[in-house]
């Protein structure tokens, strides 16, 4: 067999991601860190650049923990006390105490009765969606629900999909009450906080037309957020837009990989749910889970965030991502008024969005930009990402750096 046919099929797909500027396979390399000096926060060293350190705005560290003294030293004591790996699916091999404690702490965290490990949320979204979906039900997506959100429901094979226009009540209001009588269930899932803006979904507004709409479906309908992007971050105590909604949706799937630095996704929900996803999940039954060690190292993650240090993180988070706003705002580039650390900065034009982020690059700033096809056409734009192990004086550097752009631009 050869794959010389296949290959030049795959050269000039490739081709064409390069010359939408929209390829993702170079990846750039970090090859060390530089610490915190003189009020500015951390660099970072990247392969072919090792003269230079750059200041990260694309990371979706928001608290700034994968540093942390104290997650180290959980993960290493946890190595040095299970070594490095699972061993095998848990089914088979067992659970290690430190995934037992990581999941009643995550249970305990957003007030459920259960949690239920991944070994990423990705994997968590495609191994818990389809086991809510039958041939006899309608699952209803916000239009910008994020793609392992997309990919779930395309696994899933339901009676139908209904895409409602992002964060139009309305429109889902209209779909719950033309689809009754028809399907013997409803789910209907959405991201917590949307990647690629930092706007929220109204959770309270879509559980109440949820409950306002279940008696007309037979199985009632189910409510699933994906809040990656929300929890550990965002609201007073970091619990995410169910906080900031005060609102909890019937099942919650998160990441351990942003705010809580480590890796691995997980699901929380009551206790009969979850012991049903793991006797039907075929991603959590036969995938080996996070290591002991990381599960230690999360757990530490987990209760940082709820203590005095996480609050304290959580408001300094606040007040650089406002700054970054109000500085945007004055420079004249359009973001999103939002408390939310994600920051969009709308160019709405592709080769702009390019020059703009080699422009950053060029001086020493990592950002990324969003072109179609990943948003919509006009949608075009540079998401900036704010850490608490951000300085004012870092933001400063951006803005200044932003404001020479803008300078050069309209000369």
């Amino acid at each position: 067999m050869s794959l010389d046919k296949i290959e030049l099929l795959w050269t000039k797909q490739l081709q064409l991601k390069d010359k939408q500027g929209i390829a993702k396979r170079n990846e750039s390399v970090i090859t060390g860190i530089r610490a915190t000096t003189d009020g500015y926060g951390p660099r970072y060293y990247l392969a072919g650049h090792t003269d230079s350190a750059f200041l990260r705005m694309n990371s979706n560290s928001y608290l700034g923990l994968e540093n942390h003294k104290k997650l180290i030293a959980a993960e290493a004591k946890a190595v040095d006390q299970f070594g490095t790996g699972s061993g095998a699916v848990r089914f088979i091999s067992g659970s290690y105490q430190a995934h037992i404690d990581l999941e009643q702490k995550l249970a305990e965290f957003h007030g459920r009765e259960s949690a239920m490990l991944f070994n990423a949320a990705y994997a968590t979204m495609i191994g818990v969606l389809p086991q809510f979906i039958t041939d006899d039900t309608l699952v209803i997506s916000d239009a910008l629900n994020h793609n392992c959100i997309i990919n779930a429901m395309r696994l899933s094979k339901p009676a139908k999909k209904a895409i409602y226009k992002h964060l139009d009540m309305a429109e889902l209001n209209q779909i719950l009450q033309a689809s009754k009588s028809q399907f013997k269930r409803a789910c209907v899932v959405t991201d917590g906080v949307f990647s690629m803006r930092g706007d929220y979904a109204r959770l309270d507004q879509i559980i109440a037309l949820c409950q306002q709409h279940e008696a007309g479906y037979e199985q009632g309908i189910i409510s699933l957020v994906d809040d990656s992007h929300g929890v550990g971050v965002w609201g007073q105590t970091g619990r995410g837009t169910e906080e900031i909604t005060r609102t909890n949706a019937d099942v919650l799937i998160a990441t351990l990989g942003k705010a809580f630095a480590v890796n691995g996704g997980y699901v929380v929900s009551n206790r009969k749910i979850v012991d049903y996803l793991k006797e039907t999940s075929p991603l959590y039954i036969f995938s080996n889970p996070i290591t002991p060690a990381e599960a230690a190292a999360a757990l530490k993650a987990v209760q940082i965030v709820d203590s005095e240090e996480g609050i304290n993180k959580l408001k300094k988070l606040n007040k650089l991502s406002q700054q970054l706003r109000n500085g945007l705002t004055n420079l004249g580039f359009e973001t999103l008024q939002s408390d939310h650390p994600i920051v969009p900065v709308f160019i709405r034009d592709t080769d702009k969005t390019g020059l703009l982020v080699k422009y950053l690059f060029a001086h020493k700033i990592l950002a990324t930009g969003l072109n179609f096809p990943v948003v919509p056409k006009g949608e075009e734009e540079i998401r900036l990402q704010v850490s608490a192990s951000h300085t004012t004086k870092d933001i400063d550097y951006l803005l200044t750096v932003l404001s020479g752009f803008c300078d050069e631009s309209n000369a």
